[in-house]
């Protein structure tokens, strides 16, 4: 008899669901406040969402960047987290590089809307590292 089994996911598992949701998070951020506005006053445009995006400017095109940093750093993790599951990674540290990575994506997301541009680069560089880490800690 066939029965259903719902795998047991890791932290670093549920990390890697919390990382493909943060492009989502900056693109609403990057549109809040416009809903419900008329388009002429800058209202979000839903039938030219690109477009619109396109023409904004401070705090609302960075949250797109970050958006577009997001979707591009988010292969490199999703891959560090199942290669080192598959290789055997301790877990423990595995769940926690993998939270450590999600927090400095949040801080760098936080800093690059705010137009920290030191901080977020270094918050960029230590997400890298982490992901390196993520991707080796399984190598024996």
């Amino acid at each position: 008899m066939n029965t259903l089994h719902f795998v047991r996911f890791t932290v670093a598992y549920w990390c890697l669901l919390a990382a493909a949701l943060l492009p989502y998070v900056c693109a609403f951020v990057a549109k809040s406040g416009t809903q419900g506005k008329p388009r002429n006053q800058g209202g979000y445009d839903n039938d030219h969402p690109r477009q619109w995006m396109a023409r904004q400017t401070d705090w609302r095109a960075r949250a797109n960047a970050a958006q577009a940093n997001s979707f591009e750093g988010l292969p490199f993790f999703m891959a560090a987290v199942i290669i080192a599951h598959q290789l055997g990674a301790a877990q423990t540290l595995l769940d926690i590089l993998a939270f450590l990575y999600v927090l400095t994506r949040v801080l760098y997301i936080t800093m690059y809307v705010g137009g920290l541009s030191s901080a977020r680069s270094a918050a960029w560089a230590v997400g890298m590292l982490l992901n390196l880490a993520i991707l080796f800690i399984g190598y024996h």
